[in-house]
């Protein structure tokens, strides 16, 4: 491990982009913690101690880090740009001019993130906005106090905070376009890695202070159980042989070669836990503008009681839902047995047993459909067990620190890794994954 370590310093082009991917990194922790102009400091310190009993601020503070709870510049972080890439994926499947894009390659790709750098501007706006008067009004009624962030609340000051917030997504998003493209692994995914991993620490110590020793070493060692649960079933992968004929072309003879097709068994990673989470995100923000009193502060109260408590029926329900639900969309829209079955049979490649053509297709999508259903139900039971626990055991603060945090951290982890260890076997080093 230590050797591998060493490698990779001594390749200077890799070397260059790991400090690189760690310095965009660090500016991003940085503006976490920069405020918003105009805000009460003295308030986001109440509303922080809040955030730490969980609940609606512990998890509305989750993703960005703690950004959120400070109002800082990058308060929003990149939850607007993973809801506006949801949003393109499920329209694709309705405009037919999106569909195009998405088969034109590179340059299609080129036009559908455009659109969605616009799109996450647009819903930047509207959630800075909806915050403004959230952290005016003490939440609406979702507050445990009446906390004031913004006192001087004014036409212009709250079109500079909600400048300041949009500004700092579209610069979020920026950064995270710089580490896919000169650092290492991808962008956004680097981002939320270290929104997550830096709310494990104070997890860790709120589980020490409210649950004691005895329970901290108890979540620890299940937490350690947890993650090597995560790394078998991340590695884990079902692999189709695939025979291709000989062609003899000229007096050379082509072909003949035996390969396979790793169709993983979590094919989607920890994408459905980020787009799941981004869809519970969601009402919580549309109650800023919902009217006030009768029914819709019952709304209000609902929401905050049933889906945001992870020892809620509700809660369970319907997160655990989406992740299957989003396990499944994101598996059919990376990878396609149609395309598939042509690309092998263009290629002059056949399964075993398997006809060519539509018996090819329909077998693809016989095994990845039943695949992926264990992979879903393994990170929904990762997502949703542990936090179960701690709250049955009566411990609230644990958004850091719970099976969200282990799937998200260990799966950027290891795609991270392995483009590293990519690095390195171009170059004749040893990896670090074995």
């Amino acid at each position: 491990m230590l050797t591998s370590m060493k490698n990779v310093f001594k390749v200077e082009d890799l070397r260059n982009k790991i400090l690189f991917t760690l310095t965009i990194i660090a500016l991003y922790r940085f503006g976490s913690h920069v405020p918003t102009p105009g805000v009460d400091f003295a308030a986001v310190q109440q509303l922080e101690q809040q955030a730490s009993e969980g609940g609606v601020l512990g998890f509305l503070s989750f993703f960005s880090g703690g950004a959120l709870t400070r109002l800082a510049v990058f308060g929003l972080g990149i939850m607007p740009y993973i809801t506006a890439s949801i949003i393109m994926q499920v329209l694709a499947v309705a405009i037919p001019k999106l569909e195009q894009w998405q088969q034109q390659g590179a340059v299609g790709q080129k036009k559908i993130t455009q659109w969605t750098r616009y799109l996450t501007v647009a819903l930047a706006v509207l959630q800075s906005t909806g915050l403004a008067f959230l952290f005016h009004n003490g939440g609406g009624g979702l507050f445990n106090a009446e906390i004031d962030l913004i006192p001087e609340f004014t036409v212009p000051r709250v079109l500079l905070v909600v400048l300041s917030l949009t500004a700092g997504t579209a610069l979020i998003m920026w950064m995270g376009e710089l580490i896919t493209q000169r650092g290492v692994g991808n962008g956004m995914s680097l981002i939320i890695f270290a929104s997550v991993v830096s709310g494990i620490p104070a997890g860790g110590g709120q589980v020490l202070a409210e649950g004691g020793a005895v329970k901290f070493a108890v979540v620890v060692f299940l937490a350690l159980v947890v993650l090597v649960s995560i790394v078998f079933v991340e590695q884990g992968q079902r692999r189709i042989p695939v025979q291709f004929a000989k062609r003899v072309v000229g007096r050379r003879q082509y072909g003949g070669q035996s390969s396979y097709i790793p169709l993983k068994v979590n094919q989607s990673g920890v994408i459905p836990i980020i787009f799941a989470s981004s869809v519970l995100y969601l009402p919580v923000l549309l109650t800023n503008v919902l009217p006030t009193g009768g029914f819709w502060d019952r709304i209000r109260v609902w929401i905050n009681d049933n889906l945001l408590l992870p020892d809620n029926f509700w809660y369970i329900s319907i997160f655990g839902l989406m992740i299957i639900f989003f396990a499944y969309f994101y598996t059919a829209i990376t990878f396609d047995p149609t395309k598939q079955a042509d690309t092998i049979r263009k290629q002059g490649g056949f399964i075993p047993g398997i006809r060519p053509g539509p018996q090819t297709e329909r077998h693809l999508a016989k095994i990845l459909s039943r695949i992926t259903l264990p992979g879903a139900l393994f990170i929904a039971a990762v997502a949703l067990l542990p936090q179960i626990l701690l709250a049955l055991w009566d411990v609230r603060g644990f958004q850091g620190f719970g099976g969200i945090s282990l799937l998200i951290a260990v799966g950027v982890a290891l795609e991270t890794m392995k483009q590293i260890d990519s690095q390195l076997m171009m170059r004749n080093y040893e990896s670090f994954l074995k």
